[in-house]
């Protein structure tokens, strides 16, 4: 979701306070190996920046900075702007296309400030309109690149849809009590990883991609969000917050969370990494193209 908490208050009145923090971080990318719990920073940046994409080749990291998407070069250490049209108030809900010839992204309209969901060329260009209702936000493309899935509000509740990357009609696959968020689709095309309160606390599931068999996939005392599986499909990981310090259907920033890990099969998890962070850390899957390690985004309070 986007670097706000969801809600279906009118966008406008929640704006501010976000452009107001963004003034008051400082934002590290950072990258950790998975088997050694290593991190290496790669660079500090002076303001916000949210929800590193790795490339496939493994040669950069896409994230969102001041509405805008960046390139970050890891060989160069250096960033440069992705020409997104009048895409211009992007979010930190952006997916890179199979091939990584595109990138689908979450812009709020200017005549609403809505969230919609748009398509670009990765190599920068005019963005393609996907969802005409509002808001959506993007969480998954499809490993065969013919859907993308997203949560969105509709008549006032959230829930999980697909929608054919061209656009089209969109599919409603959840509709039960509690908030469902962050679908992501497992590199074999077989589910879609998502998160849910349905159970109280906010935990992890698992569904078949039609939106059946809906199986929940931790049972954790924490508020778990965002699960992003490795390209090998073996590893999940997922951002957790303490139980208490979050409302569970809350995803806020600047919080002390944990990166965990568990088995695509479901079972114990471990944390990876503890750091100050939450909303913008791992909104996006940001796993190595070699499922050996994460990007991710810590912060820090300017004093």
């Amino acid at each position: 979701m986007m670097g706000l908490q969801r809600t279906v208050e009118p966008m406008n009145t929640l704006q501010e306070p976000r452009k107001r923090e963004e003034r008051h971080v400082i934002s590290t990318l950072e990258i950790v190996d998975v088997g050694t719990g290593e991190r290496h920073v790669l660079a500090e940046f002076d303001d916000l920046i949210e929800a590193p994409n790795w490339t496939s080749n493994g040669e950069r990291l896409i994230y969102n900075r001041r509405g805008l998407l960046y390139a970050y070069e890891m060989v160069a250490g250096e960033s440069k702007v992705i020409d997104s049209g009048y895409a211009n108030w992007c979010n930190n809900d952006h997916v890179l296309s199979p091939d990584n010839s595109q990138i689908a992204v979450s812009h709020h309209t200017e005549e609403d400030g809505q969230s919609r969901i748009y398509v670009l060329p990765l190599a920068g260009g005019q963005p393609t309109l996907i969802t005409a209702m509002a808001p959506s936000y993007l969480h998954g493309w499809s490993p065969d690149g013919r859907e993308l899935s997203y949560c969105a509000e509709r008549n006032g509740v959230y829930n999980i849809y697909t929608i054919p990357v061209q656009g089209g009609v969109e599919r409603q696959l959840t509709d039960v009590p509690g908030l469902d968020d962050g679908p992501e689709y497992s590199p074999d095309g077989q589910h879609i990883w998502f998160n849910s309160t349905r159970s109280g606390l906010m935990q992890v599931w698992r569904m078949n991609v039609d939106g059946s068999e809906q199986t929940q996939m931790t049972d954790e005392q924490s508020n778990n969000w965002f699960p992003h599986v490795s390209p090998d499909g073996n590893t999940v990981a997922y951002i957790v917050y303490r139980e208490g310090d979050v409302e569970p259907n809350a995803h806020p920033p600047n919080k002390e969370v944990e990166i965990r890990l568990m088995a695509s099969t479901g079972g114990p998890s471990r944390t990876l990494v503890s750091l100050f962070g939450g909303q913008g850390t791992i909104n996006v899957n940001s796993w190595s193209p070699d499922s050996q390690k994460l990007a991710f985004v810590s912060y820090k309070l300017k004093k």
